[in-house]
């Protein structure tokens, strides 16, 4: 057998509160969203980055920008993992629609969500919709490092076979090493 890391079985539950259970995947979310929300209140402050020198938006706009964007994506991340993975499921269990703390979350969906939040925004507070989109396409890589992180944590999306020496088995993927492709994309 190839060398490999042992997989570290990190506890997807970050904290339990008596019936209250805090799991890594929403830190994920709940870090992603709050320091992109941040960063993009810090682009708005850095004047050279503005033909005018001053941003399109106010930072009030931002804070507002949040709220429609965690909407795009877990509203649209959840519908894409009801509607692309298991629409059977959700069909003869309709209420488990809205049970988020279950799991199961999609990135095409919060993707497409994500497209349409910001298209409503701009849209209702008339800006152009390319400059909301270049906002939160530059705190984007922030919300992908910490859920990959967390998809590491709960051993999801796992990488191809490998024999290189940092291969991993991991949980549910079979006794073959594989490529711990959830950190290669953290790190991008």
């Amino acid at each position: 057998m190839p060398l490999v890391i042992p997989y570290p079985a990190i506890d997807p539950i970050a904290l339990q509160l008596g019936p209250i259970s805090v799991k890594w995947y929403g830190i994920a979310y709940l870090a992603g969203l709050v320091l992109g929300w941040l960063y993009i209140k810090q682009l708005l402050r850095t004047e050279r980055l503005w033909p005018s020198g001053k941003p399109a938006l106010e930072a009030d706009d931002i804070d507002d920008l949040l709220l429609w964007m965690t909407l795009g994506v877990v509203v649209g991340g959840r519908l894409g993992n009801v509607l692309l993975y298991h629409p059977g499921y959700y069909l003869k269990n309709p209420l488990e629609i809205f049970a988020l703390w279950h799991g199961g979350m999609s990135f095409h969906g919060g993707l497409i969500g994500s497209v349409l939040a910001i298209w409503l925004f701009a849209r209702r507070r008339k800006v152009a919709t390319l400059t909301v989109g270049d906002l939160c396409a530059a705190a984007v890589p922030i919300g992908i490092f910490f859920g990959r992180i967390a998809n590491f944590i709960n051993a999801e999306i796992v990488g191809r076979p490998s024999n290189v020496p940092w291969a991993m088995v991991f949980p549910g993927a079979g006794p073959v090493p594989r490529h711990p492709s959830q950190l290669y994309e953290a790190g991008l």
